[in-house]
């Protein structure tokens, strides 16, 4: 009660319920912002495996494989791009449907 009657005197108009809806925006404008940073660390991960995926690519390939900048090398580095991108877009898609990213903290 000291609180809200705090609040009504610095808010007149909003009191405590002001200050309660400055809190819900703040969190979440840091789920978003979590949202965004775990987005960029699955982005740098799958970008590792790539990497990872093309230099095994490389050492596995016989002498008689196609050179590096040949149509068929471009078609392999496409289909682990586009495949990787696919399983993230659909991990993104499932936490977004599931709500996961987005609970309230509190009802």
């Amino acid at each position: 009660m000291v609180y809200e009657a705090g609040a009504r005197i610095r808010d007149p108009v909003y009191g405590c319920a002001g200050s309660v809806f400055q809190l819900q925006k703040q969190v979440n404008e840091l789920q978003a912002q979590l949202a965004k940073a775990q987005a960029q660390v699955v982005n740098m991960q799958l970008q590792q495996a790539n990497v990872l995926a093309l230099l095994c690519m490389d050492m596995d390939k016989a002498p008689s494989s196609p050179p590096p900048n040949s149509p068929q090398s471009a078609v392999d580095d496409t289909f682990i791009t586009n495949s990787s991108y696919l399983s993230f877009m659909e991990d993104i898609n499932n936490d977004a449907n599931s709500g996961s990213l987005w609970e309230p903290l509190w009802t």
